[in-house]
């Protein structure tokens, strides 16, 4: 039994990380319409940033300043923000596929400056001892865990409170106008480049907290845990939940990451230990065909975006 309840805390504490992410694409592409096609790059650069500031020091690395988590998690956002603002000045004027093509481009960027940039992240081998401060805090891992995903929760409720009141807000709304019809928005005085460039920052900038959170929960990283796959689950998450509802956007996370975990459990008992290494295209495809099911089912998501009908229409 304790075995199982370890395994549910873990389980959720990754699965609530990823929705921090997915609240920051939902206010993207479920708020704005921009397609954020490098998810995993932010992803990446908040856990590196938060990795090389709070990490104990090692002599063959130039980073590891073993600073307080709250500064990691804080430069991590920073670090997020900074190159999500220089991405998006680059970007801002592009549209739909070309946005899409672009971003990607950037965070295979990032993966390959990770992979190589030796001195600063450790190369393939990364960066381990990554604190957390519930670590060693309590008895028992249990106890520590349970801690950490208390702290999850309190981060996930904040950024979905925030999210809604945005999206009531009038800086919300204009940014719902540029989604529908974005000629319509700047017929109306709207500075619709301003705009994107604003909900791509603040959306990259949640990114990179889940990041942060998911490099201190883990204790370590390395490239091979930013691969663009983790692009797509998100996407999925988002789709599947529900676009432009940021309950759907939570519950997505929860749904796509607990099919995919029991996938992957059920592949390593179930399939012979040849056959395992298949158990990574196993879960892809089957999130896909879910993904297919959902947009043929259910358009909107299992949550879809609520309609809003302005109190001064008749």
């Amino acid at each position: 039994m304790i075995g199982f309840v370890s395994y549910l805390v873990f389980f959720l504490t990754v699965a609530l990380i990823l929705g921090i992410a997915t609240l920051g694409l939902n206010l993207q592409w479920g708020g704005t319409g921009l397609f954020n096609a490098g998810i995993v790059g932010f992803y990446a650069i908040g856990a590196y940033t938060f990795a090389i500031l709070t990490a104990p020091p090692r002599p063959e690395l130039v980073g590891n300043f073993e600073l307080p988590w709250i500064v990691g998690l804080v430069g991590a956002m920073a670090a997020a923000a900074l190159a999500a603002l220089i991405t998006g000045m680059a970007t801002v004027r592009l549209r739909g596929d070309y946005l899409a093509v672009a971003t990607f481009g950037i965070a295979v960027t990032i993966q390959l400056v990770a992979t190589n940039f030796e001195a600063l992240t450790g190369g393939t081998m990364g960066i381990a001892s990554i604190p957390n401060p519930f670590r060693g805090l309590f008895a028992t891992p249990l106890a520590n865990n349970l801690g950490y995903l208390a702290v999850v929760v309190v981060i996930l409720a904040v950024a979905y409170v925030a999210l809604e009141r945005i999206a009531r807000s009038p800086w919300g709304r204009v940014l719902k106008a540029i989604r529908e019809d974005e000629v319509a928005a700047e017929t109306l005085g709207k500075n619709t480049r301003s705009f994107r460039l604003q909900a791509f920052v603040i959306g990259s900038t949640l990114m990179g907290l889940a990041g942060a959170l998911y490099a201190s929960f883990i204790g370590f990283v390395s490239p091979f845990d930013f691969l663009p796959i983790l692009t797509f689950q998100i996407w999925t998450m988002l789709i599947i939940g529900g676009s432009g509802n940021n309950r759907g956007a939570i519950l997505g996370a929860i749904v796509v990451w607990g099919i995919w975990s029991a996938i992957g459990a059920a592949s390593s008992k179930m399939l012979p230990e040849q056959f395992q290494i298949y158990g990574g295209a196993a879960q892809a495809m089957i999130i896909g065909l879910a993904l297919v099911l959902v947009l043929l089912l259910r358009p909107r998501g299992l949550i879809g975006e609520q309609p809003v009908t302005s109190r001064h229409a008749a």
